[in-house]
């Protein structure tokens, strides 16, 4: 017989619903009262918390400065660079009135209409452009390379936690530099830093690629993605990096005197990351008994569970694990002293076990008086749930990081794994078409293909979309698959998120 999961319904049976389980029983997030807005409870925001801390580390480590700008847009700004808006006009939220009246019947209605509506921040290219225009002038002001850690709303008619909800959290890098190879180099220096951070934390094999020309954000010469396969073979796209040419600086008149004392626009970037990355950790690494964390990632990376079966035993027991605590904190795991936590709260011990289970936490301890006496330790790693080990104190002591990266390796390795075995290369068109003619999501598709609109039908059709040109392969060209036109780019295609 079956053993029975933690989490109902599995993948198999119903994966985005096994996906809300999944949050629900970490207890990472929950639907708020505001429409496709969501609360991101404790241990959801803890995950990321240690986003920001790693990558914040990276953007200051390659030169680049925090600020903040305000949440209000004014809509002026947004209509000076009209391909931008056009691609979020249908996104944006307004704000029309600046103050509440009660009416005759006692109920607040919106009063004080503004002369000029502001628009809530749905991205900051537009407010950065102004700020730039006046700060930069000349060569000796660049390049100019900020951050922002921010909220952006974009009004989102289905939503879904992490993944896809009108109010989220980000980080979005603007910067202006003199040249165009400067801007070029530091669009893909930045889409470097979200791949190294995403696979070597997060444990998320990613394909970088370049974004085709109708899949560009709005506004920019040149998209570069990170794409990650989830555990339905759908994509997710990870972070972007954007090379935005002079498109913005001449919408909003950024320019500098260059060593020549020549009058020069300069050349811009953004890039940016959100929390929809926490969604991608879940779907990628979790299972159906709940969230599975790699270690460079978790809040907590041991738990220790006292096992107290006499009042008598307690005070021998707790001491016990409290020199344990200690003496685990002091050995390190990726440069930082290990994170370790006691569970001595009043609840049986099942249901402390499966609490910590569905959270993730890489490793449990159990700690009883047999363990006690024989100064030794039950061990149990969430990756290989089932499985109880008993070994020394001592022996654990010295071995935790080893198998915290352990860990760490192999659910990387995993995750590699199955996004090599559900990726197939086509030259047949009939075969592309019966590799997405269900409803499930097959894979990634590799195929030769040109961009273009005419078989913008056919992916409608089976509801797929051109992730990315692979910059491994952007060299490489062949006949497209679709039209037979030579000097096609190598796409991948797949039913994505």
């Amino acid at each position: 017989m079956a053993q029975q999961k933690a989490i109902s319904p599995t993948r198999l049976e119903d994966y985005p619903q096994w996906y809300q389980q999944v949050i629900k029983a970490a207890e990472l997030a929950e639907p708020s009262p505001v429409r496709g807005c969501m609360i991101i409870r404790p241990w959801g925001y803890a995950l990321w918390e240690k986003i920001q801390s790693v990558l914040d580390a990276r953007f200051k480590a390659t030169g680049h400065s925090n600020v903040y700008f305000p949440l209000l847009i004014p809509l002026e700004y947004l209509q000076k660079e009209a391909e931008h808006i056009k691609g979020f006009a249908k996104e944006c939220a307004v704000v029309t009135h600046h103050r509440l009246e009660a009416d005759a019947e006692g109920k607040l209605q919106p009063a004080g209409e503004l002369e000029d509506p502001y628009i809530i921040r749905p991205t900051s290219e537009t407010v950065f452009g102004i700020q730039y225009a006046k700060w930069i002038k000349s060569y000796r002001d660049l390049p100019l390379k900020l951050n922002q850690w921010a909220n952006v709303m974009r009004w989102e008619m289905r939503t879904r936690l992490f993944l896809r909800t009108s109010e989220f959290l980000w980080q979005e890098g603007h910067t202006a530099h003199a040249t165009a190879e400067e801007a070029q180099e530091e669009t893909l220096q930045m889409l470097d830093v979200y791949q190294d951070v995403i696979e070597n934390t997060l444990a998320i094999p990613t394909i970088p690629g370049e974004k085709t020309a109708r899949e560009r954000f709005p506004g920019a010469i040149n998209t570069y993605t990170l794409e990650a396969m989830m555990q339905d073979c759908k994509a997710l796209q990870s972070a972007t990096s954007h090379f935005l040419g002079q498109n913005f600086a001449k919408s909003f008149n950024i320019q500098f005197t260059d060593q020549n004392e020549q009058l020069q626009h300069v050349w811009t970037t953004s890039w940016g990351l959100s929390t929809r990355i926490i969604g991608g950790l879940i779907m990628t690494h979790s299972d159906d008994d709940g969230l599975v964390l790699p270690p460079k990632i978790a809040p907590i990376h041991a738990v220790i569970l006292p096992i107290i079966r006499k009042d008598q035993d307690a005070g021998l027991i707790i001491e016990y694990c409290q020199k344990l605590k200690e003496a685990l904190g002091q050995q390190l795991f990726n440069q930082e002293p290990i994170r370790v936590e006691i569970d001595s709260r009043d609840l049986n011990g099942g249901e402390k076990y499966w609490h910590h289970v569905k959270r993730g936490v890489p490793l449990r301890i159990e700690i009883g008086l047999r363990e006690v006496n024989g100064d030794s330790l039950a061990i149990s790693r969430r990756d290989q749930l089932g499985q109880k080990i008993t070994q020394s104190r001592q022996q654990f002591i010295q071995e935790l990081p080893h198998i915290l990266q352990e860990i760490q390796s192999g659910l990387y390795e995993r995750a590699l794994n199955y996004q090599k075995v559900h990726s197939h290369h086509f030259t047949n068109l009939n075969e592309f078409k019966d590799f997405f003619a269900n409803d499930q999501a097959n894979g990634f598709a590799y195929v030769y293909s040109s961009d273009d609109e005419s078989i913008e039908h056919l992916l409608k059709e089976y509801k797929i979309s051109a992730r990315c040109i692979p910059l491994a392969t952007s060299q490489e060209t062949g006949s497209c698959i679709f039209t037979g036109k030579q000097n096609a780019k190598k796409i991948i295609y797949a039913k994505a998120y």
